[in-house]
């Protein structure tokens, strides 16, 4: 009998109707609820262990049979050196050597028995972990031991249900990434066997990568944890009963229903804070954050961004349906920060940090927003990972620029490489006067990586430098300009469409372009081809002006006879000028353009462009020289690399962007006395 049962007799009967699972009741869920866990767990931060016991209850939802369960155990990148996991880690140039990592930071997990409880009418108990075996499915690596493959005695049909009981342990890593501890401050990611996707062509369950994230099914979570007494807790769900145990620890019991993770942290250091968002139209939502004392003056900025992506969020692609949520803010160097997992995220700050630079404000609306592209529409990380971090890459910058001023430019001083990271340096140092687009970093970050991966290729196939980039970057980037070409209103339509027919449930990026042609009313293809099926770059520029009198000098024909004419002097009354403008596509990324052309007398000319050739002459005879000329003028194509050469001013021949050269190379400038301040 699990924890639960022991510790909250008759609890099963109390939740029955949350948890049941008769065919006759699925109609009425939100979510297919085909894999359930009730967990019991027991933290000792003496030896730094997890005891787990677990019953899990699974529904296969597909229309074939199989004959097996494959599980992730995801603490076991962190047992050696030799896990896929470790080995991407170093490729991408972020990992520890060996010889810095200690004893006890490594981790792992160990799965003790796995009892089949029933299978249908079958309700005899046999133990399976004697034949189950690891298996690599994605580069065969002998040494990862990050997915279990369990073979069943009989497999399990279509629509039928298999329940089976497991006992584990794990040893707690300090912290590689999202879990783990620092001193008393414990953080609880993907940190129990959790089983795989099963799919219509077999299981999808990957190893764990060092750059993409995960993949399961929706259910509903019964788990009891069990850690020092006077130490604070908070998880997935809500604590519906707390029971103080002899031995100076207590047990906190949760719940959640349609769900497809459960997260947890404890710390005796966290102070709470509550409080609750309410706006008209919207259900409300109780809302817990547990942060550092150090940053307590903090504590309304987490709240506030929390707030505004519930609310923007809500209003654009659908409401909330949780009524709570949970912020953490981590203990300083635990690794744990700007992470989503169900009703629960972690934020990220420092200790100074001035307003308006955008932290905390904008980790938190990120993670906040996943709640949505994750939580609710649950994508394959995996494969797919710009369906959820692309849309709400895109719907952070959305929201921080609807709520908040625009960002300021904050330096802190950079730390040298293997020390402590200049996201949590001391002393910011703010430009008041410097206005920083959000939409620049991204672009930043996506110039670097345009070619190098096709986005359609696996998440975890990428190349481990660049998978941040697309999946982040380069989504925004091209929402973004979808917004500029088709506008908002139809934008919107989009995405709440998508979110409102995929929400607890699994879609594709066929689904998404489908959902996007449907509400657009356009074929869309030819821009999705660009920006997802292929690796090309965008870049349009002004390549060469002039704008001289259109009357010819030299030999030309009056009356019959060919005579010779004399330039006229610029400038004299009724001079006619004949302008010319070069613009060229020098990238493979072709988009429809417009180029807009100022003449001195303040008079324009705006030619829409295809953009399918690789230039296109714009010619135009006018009583003014041209001042200058611009391809792209409302900037619609984000995506375009080398934004600095989309314009072109007749008297100099040079760009009109020079002035934006000439505040980056202030910026920099400024950089360089933000750190000189740091040793003063």
């Amino acid at each position: 009998m699990s924890g639960w049962c022991r510790a909250v007799p008759g609890a099963i009967l109390l939740l029955g109707s949350a948890f049941g699972l008769a065919a006759q009741e699925q109609e009425t869920h939100p979510s297919p609820r085909n894999a359930n866990y009730t967990i019991d767990v027991r933290l000792d931060p003496e030896s730094r262990t997890l005891d787990g016991h677990q019953t899990l209850r699974w529904r296969n939802t597909q229309d074939r049979p199989t004959d097996e369960l494959w599980f992730h155990l995801y603490w076991n990148a962190w047992r050696n050196d030799r896990s896929t996991w470790m080995l991407q880690r170093r490729l991408a140039g972020r990992g520890d050597p060996v010889d810095e990592i200690r004893e006890e930071d490594w981790g792992s997990i160990e799965v003790d028995s796995i009892r089949l409880l029933s299978h249908g009418d079958d309700a005899d108990p046999r133990e399976l972990v004697t034949v189950a075996t690891f298996a690599a499915p994605d580069d065969e690596n002998p040494h990862d031991r990050s997915v279990l493959v369990v073979p069943l005695p009989a497999p399990v049909g279509p629509g039928e249900e298999i329940e089976v009981e497991i006992a584990w342990r794990a040893k707690i890593p300090r912290t590689f990434a999202r879990t783990g501890y620092r001193g008393d401050y414990y953080f609880f990611a993907h940190w129990f066997p959790k089983l795989g996707v099963f799919e219509g062509d077999g299981w999808n369950c990957h190893q764990y990568h060092a750059t993409t994230e995960y993949y399961s099914d929706y259910g509903n979570y019964r788990v009891a944890m069990t850690v020092p007494e006077d130490w604070v807790l908070g998880a997935t769900g809500l604590e519906v009963d707390r029971t103080a145990n002899t031995d100076g620890t207590a047990t906190h019991f949760y719940e959640q229903e349609d769900v497809h993770a459960f997260s947890w942290t404890t710390s005796p250091d966290f102070d709470v804070r509550e409080a609750r968002f309410e706006v008209g139209g919207l259900p409300p939502v109780d809302m817990r954050l547990l942060i550092q004392p150090e940053h307590l003056g903090q504590a309304e900025r987490h709240l506030t961004a929390t707030r505004a992506a519930l609310e923007h969020y809500g209003k654009w692609y659908g409401p909330y349906p949780y009524g709570h949520v949970t912020v953490i803010d981590p203990a300083y160097g635990s690794g744990s920060g700007g992470m989503e997992y169900p009703t629960f995220f972690t934020c990220g700050t420092q200790i100074f940090n001035p307003f308006g630079g955008d932290r905390p404000e904008s980790v938190t609306v990120h993670e906040a927003g996943h709640q949505f592209w994750y939580g609710l529409v649950g994508n394959n990380e995996f494969e797919d990972a710009w369906l959820d971090e692309g849309l709400n890459t895109f719907s952070t910058i959305r929201t921080l620029e609807t709520v908040y001023p625009p960002r300021k430019l904050v330096r802190r001083y950079v730390a040298p490489p293997g020390q402590t990271s200049s996201r949590y340096a001391f002393f910011p140092v703010m430009f008041h006067d410097i206005e920083v687009p959000r939409i620049v970093d991204r672009l930043d970050s996506y110039r670097s990586s345009a070619s190098v991966d096709d986005p359609s290729t696996a998440t975890f196939r990428y190349f481990p430098e660049t998978a941040g980039s697309i999946s982040y970057a380069k989504t925004a980037l091209w929402l973004g300009t979808l917004e500029r070409h088709l506008g908002w209103e139809t934008l919107q339509a989009i995405l709440s469409t998508f979110f409102d027919r995929y929400k607890f449930a699994h879609p594709t990026p066929e689904d998404f372009f489908a959902v996007a042609d449907e509400m657009s009313g356009q074929d869309l293809g030819w821009f999705f081809d660009q920006v997802h099926h292929g690796s090309v770059h965008f870049d349009y520029a002004i390549a060469s002006v002039t704008s001289v009198p259109a009357e010819p000098t030299g030999l030309v024909e009056r009356d019959g006879e060919l005579v010779i004419t004399e330039a006229p002097d610029d400038g004299d009354d009724g001079l006619i000028y004949r302008t010319e403008v070069m613009v060229r596509r020098l990238g493979g990324g072709i988009f429809p353009v417009d180029i807009l052309l100022v003449f001195e007398d303040g008079q324009e000319m705006l030619v829409p462009w295809s953009g399918g050739t690789r230039s296109r002459l714009v010619v135009a005879e006018r009583p003014a020289r041209l001042d200058f000329a611009i391809v792209d003028p409302e900037r619609t194509l984000l995506l375009d690399l080398n934004y600095t050469n989309n314009s072109r001013r007749l008297d100099s021949q040079s760009a009109v962007p020079a002035t934006k050269w000439a505040s980056k190379w202030m910026v920099w400038f400024q950089d360089m006395l933000s750190t000189f301040t740091f040793f003063m």
